[in-house]
C-alpha cells in the first residue's frame, strides 16, 4: 500500500511513533551529533526523523509484507533503519513541536521495520523553511530493531574540515 504525506513542520524534524508520542514524552530526549548524522533517533515507540528543510515534509510512505531488497540507492542521499513497536496496531507521523497528527494508518500489531530513504537533500540549509527535500519511508514487519545507516549524507555543517 502506497500513501502519500505534504504536511508543514519544525525545526527539521518529524516522527514516526504508535502512541501518540506519549511514551517519548515520559523520558527526556537525549539525541547526540550521532543521531543528528544518521538522521533518525530512536525512541521506544517513538522515531525522530531529521530532514533537510526546515519546514515543508513530502513524500510517500509504503506498507509492505517483507522488505524491499531493491534499493536504488542513486535515487537517494541517505538511507537509514531502526525498529518500531507498534503494540496498538497505528502507526502515526507527527509534525514538530506539536506532534500534531498529519497521517496515521491501521497496521497489525507488533515489531516493524522502518526504512526511511531521503532525497534531495543537497537543495536546502537546515535553517530554510522550504527545500525539495523528499521522503520515502518503507515499513514491513520485522522484529530486527537495530538503527542502521545503508548509505550516509554527510552534513556539510559537521564536516568542515573533511578531506
Amino acid at each position: 500500500m502506497k500513501y502519500k504525506f505534504d504536511f508543514m513542520t519544525s525545526y527539521s524534524q518529524f516522527y514516526l511513533t504508535s502512541d501518540y508520542g506519549k511514551k517519548a514524552l515520559e523520558v527526556t530526549a537525549n539525541p547526540d551529533d550521532n543521531d543528528h548524522e544518521d538522521r533518525l533517533y530512536i525512541q521506544e515507540k517513538f522515531i525522530t526523523i531529521y530532514a533537510g528543510s526546515y519546514g515543508h515534509i513530502r513524500g510517500e510512505f509504503f506498507v509492505l509484507e517483507k522488505e524491499n531488497p531493491n534499493i536504488e540507492y542513486e535515487l537517494y542521499d541517505h538511507v537509514a533503519e531502526g525498529g518500531l513497536d507498534v503494540e496498538s496496531g497505528e502507526l502515526q507521523i507527527l509534525r514538530s513541536p506539536t506532534s500534531a497528527v498529519k497521517f496515521k494508518l491501521k497496521v497489525k500489531p507488533g515489531i516493524y521495520r522502518v526504512r526511511v530513504l531521503f532525497s534531495k537533500l543537497y537543495t536546502n540549509q537546515l535553517d530554510e523553511f522550504e527545500g525539495d527535500d523528499r521522503y520515502r519511508i518503507e515499513v514491513w514487519p520485522d522484529n530486527n530493531i537495530e538503527k542502521k545507516v545503508l548509505k550516509r549524507y554527510k552534513l556539510p555543517w559537521m564536516h568542515k574540515n573533511d578531506k
